[in-house]
């Protein structure tokens, strides 16, 4: 099985000042797809400059011509399925044909606080995440669209003349429990994980593929439960989150050792974050491109 490369740019630069040149190098490089992060803050960021997912999206398709572009992942924190499905068809229009949208039941960071709202209990956001997808894609591949639900309405909402993706641009569903795993397997292109969040601070390898096994395996019976070939589903697995950290980025036969076993999961796409000096994703820049160029053809 072929495992695709692909990265996460941060908008964490001006554009005019370095935040354009990753994006048309992520292209030379060969990536798959080159994502950003869908926050109005993050992390350790949060005091320090930082740019909207979708207007940094269109920045990057206009200085890209073929590679891939997604965000990881957007959530209902601060979005509303009816003004994110304009944007979503006017970025596709944009780019060609090549947006994915990677897209999760959201946190509890900054952003879940950010309008002024309570924070939603993990139940609540669930709910939420479930209404929120399945009406996405109705609007995204109708051309009207009326709604009432318990969180979200749409009156006559219009969506002419739809994505240039049919039926709709993909959905990478990001989910590692029950309900965002079904959610997966009825809406999604593909699955999106960072592994298990219990292991990140003490947990080993070892306890981590075995978990990201389970997790497939859970995502292969939802599948299952309503007709559908996991197979049809991209894995895709965010780096950066697990035990190893950014080990695998240390050299190339580290990564070369990581993605091959996670590959040997069954993950079709491993996601590398850009390299960001100073941060958790402080890693040499020559070994990372060394990676980008070469890794694809020993894992092919």
């Amino acid at each position: 099985m072929s495992l695709r490369l692909s990265t996460v740019i941060l908008p964490y630069r001006r554009w005019h000042d370095g935040g354009r040149a990753p994006w048309e190098r992520a292209e030379q490089l060969g990536f798959r797809t080159a994502y950003t992060y869908d926050h109005l803050s993050w992390r350790s960021f949060r005091d320090g400059p930082w740019f909207g997912a979708v207007p940094t999206l269109t920045a990057a398709a206009a200085v890209t011509e073929r590679i891939r572009l997604g965000t990881l992942v957007t959530s209902p924190n601060f979005r509303h399925p009816v003004t994110l499905a304009k944007e979503l068809i006017s970025l596709d229009d944009i780019s060609g044909g090549r947006i994915s949208l990677g897209i999760g039941a959201g946190g509890t960071g900054f952003d879940a606080t950010a309008l002024g709202q309570e924070p939603w209990t993990p139940r609540e956001r669930a709910d939420r995440f479930a209404e929120f997808l399945a009406l996405l894609d109705r609007l995204l591949t109708e051309d009207s669209v009326s709604y009432e639900g318990d969180f979200y309405s749409a009156h006559e909402a219009r969506n002419v003349p739809g994505c240039v993706q049919r039926p709709r641009l993909p959905f990478a569903v990001a989910a590692t429990g029950p309900r965002g795993l079904r959610l997966a397997a009825r809406f999604g292109q593909a699955w999106v994980t960072t592994g298990d969040p219990k292991l990140y601070e003490n947990g080993t390898p070892e306890q981590s593929v075995r978990a990201l096994r389970e997790q497939a395996d859970r995502l292969a019976d939802a599948c299952s439960a309503i007709g559908r070939d996991v197979a049809e589903l991209d894995k895709v697995l965010l780096t950066g989150f697990t035990p190893d950290r950014n080990r695998p980025l240390e050299s190339l036969d580290a990564f070369v050792d990581f993605a091959g076993r996670h590959r040997d999961l069954g993950f079709t796409e491993l996601v590398i974050h850009w390299p960001i000096p100073g941060s958790d994703f402080a890693v040499d820049e020559k070994i990372f491109e060394e990676i980008a160029m070469e890794a694809p053809a020993q894992l092919g």
